[in-house]
């Protein structure tokens, strides 16, 4: 089902795109099928199928086809979760979806599942599955979501309600760092599921959370080659000294087809078609309105319900600068919607040179008006270096902080510290200056954080498991940090996202 759910989404878009029903008529009547062994509900598949992509691909097929049978479809797959005994929280059929409380178990199923129940939601309208929806979205970004957009803390482990589970959520405010296995697919899945929940509410916090795991755990699984890829996403590695856990790696895994190598035949298609889709991504249309969510030089063109064929250019250097201009190319009347991310606080908007609407963080910011053709719109986005922090809740990160310029997130990498000094050494003072300077020539391109942290001697630790505290002064040392989505390009690097926190 997994499959087949792909491959009528795949059917779906190859007829949006060429106009043809070859590939389309092999999707219908593989939903006909569907449609004759589920629709009935027989008790004895409720728990069949593990990652439902089906739901999503039905829905497709009803908003290609208008057959309402392939949505009902949908809903059926929806429904039949957790409606018999005997379920899991692995594959989240334990407890019916409108009925759960916590996002559980495997951590690409959930979100899987719950970005076709939004498909569901936005052909229906339903208010209770709508609420579960909304619950569930909640739980994943204030309790259970890495800083760079990963959402899976564990290898291996057991839910709250005690059922084994593996390439899952953890409890709330569990955030292992080296054995965190935040699989690549599950945060694609992540982002899929947000950018649904975006097109059904117009909330800019959903749209935040794409952006968040498009620029760091979503490129930072493919290796700057093209060629090479990571299956896990952890914050923190120590090289050879790690343990390593199912799929995870020393180095970048070669392509699936070389002898020998790991095979995987789903992290790496699904970066690839969703950077390949992602202009479908990057803006959304309304009643006379465009939504700019995703931000990146660009043309657009598309007809807007109400205002008639509108095309725009969009300029910018972003995420590396924060200016981003766009210019009509089109007369219309509509609102053109700028997603102001809930970290830019300060962000300005001018229209043709003059003061344009406020710009609120973690809001759109509406220009409504008649537009003419070489109208210009300049958003400025305050793209600063800035200290996180988590939840006290969260004991492995308790006094530490991550480092964040704009959407991406930054990494300590040990080829950027002088020989002898350990990434565990370095803490980052309170008032720390960390300068961008843009490198070409290093890791294709990037712009890197430059400033002074400070070294704290750990000695030699070899044999011994505690010691009595003894006091140690501080050493000065340059710190470089490289984005999080660039790391392991470099050998079998250390690395760190979190780093402790003198104030």
């Amino acid at each position: 089902l997994y499959n087949m759910g792909h491959l009528i989404t795949a059917a779906c878009v190859h007829n949006r795109v060429t106009g043809k029903k070859s590939f389309l008529d092999i999707a219908v009547k593989l939903g006909d099928y569907l449609y004759t062994v589920f629709q009935p509900r027989p008790p004895e598949l409720a728990h069949f199928c593990f990652n439902p992509s089906q739901i999503m691909g039905l829905a497709e097929l009803y908003r290609t086809t208008r057959n309402p049978k392939y949505l009902e479809l949908a809903g059926i797959f929806v429904d039949m979760r957790g409606s018999q005994p005997g379920g899991t929280d692995q594959n989240q059929t334990r407890i019916p979806l409108r009925k759960e409380t916590e996002a559980v178990g495997h951590s690409v199923v959930g979100p899987y599942l719950w970005a076709g129940a939004t498909d569901v939601y936005a052909e229906t309208g339903e208010k209770e599955l709508f609420a579960a929806l909304e619950r569930l979205w909640k739980d994943v970004v204030e309790r259970k979501m890495y800083v760079n957009g990963g959402i899976a803390a564990l290898h291996h482990g057991t839910s709250f309600r005690r059922d084994p589970v593996h390439e899952a959520f953890g409890l709330p405010y569990q955030f292992p760092l080296r054995t965190a296995y935040n699989e690549t697919c599950a945060n694609i899945a992540h982002a899929m599921w947000s950018w649904r929940m975006l097109g059904v509410t117009g909330e800019a916090k959903y749209a935040d959370v794409v952006e968040l795991v498009f620029y760091n755990t979503l490129l930072s699984a493919w290796g700057l080659d093209g060629k090479t890829y990571c299956y896990t996403n952890p914050l923190r590695r120590y090289g050879k000294e790690d343990p390593l856990m199912s799929n995870d790696s020393l180095e970048r895994w070669p392509d699936t087809v070389t002898p020998g190598a790991p095979n995987c035949y789903c992290c790496p298609p699904s970066v690839t078609r969703t950077v390949a889709s992602s202009a479908a991504w990057a803006y959304s249309v309304s009643g006379k309105a465009v939504w700019a969510n995703l931000y990146g030089s660009n043309s657009f063109e598309s007809e807007v319900p109400g205002a008639g064929r509108v095309k725009l250019a969009q300029e910018t250097d972003y995420p590396w600068d924060g200016r981003i201009r766009f210019t009509l190319q089109s007369a219309g009347d509509f609102a053109l919607n700028l997603r102001i991310p809930a970290w830019a606080e300060g962000a300005t908007i001018r229209v043709n040179g003059q003061a344009g609407p406020a710009a609120q963080a973690g809001k759109y910011a509406a220009i409504s008006r008649a537009w003419k053709a070489s109208d210009t719109v300049e958003l400025s986005l305050p793209i600063e270096a800035r200290l996180v922090e988590a939840h006290p809740k969260a004991e492995e990160l308790r006094n530490q902080v991550a480092v964040m310029r704009g959407p991406v997130l930054y990494a300590l990498e040990s080829p950027d510290l002088a020989p002898g000094v350990r990434i565990s050494e370095i803490a980052i003072p309170l008032k720390i200056q960390l300068k961008p300077r843009h490198d070409a020539h290093l890791l294709k391109g990037v712009t890197v954080l430059e400033g002074q942290a400070l070294r704290i001697p750990e000695g030699d630790w070899s044999g011994t498991l505690y010691r009595t505290v003894k006091k140690t002064v501080p050493e000065k040392v340059n710190l470089r940090l490289i984005p999080y989505y660039a790391w392991d390009n470099r050998g079998l690097p250390h690395m760190t996202v979190w780093m402790p926190l003198l104030r």
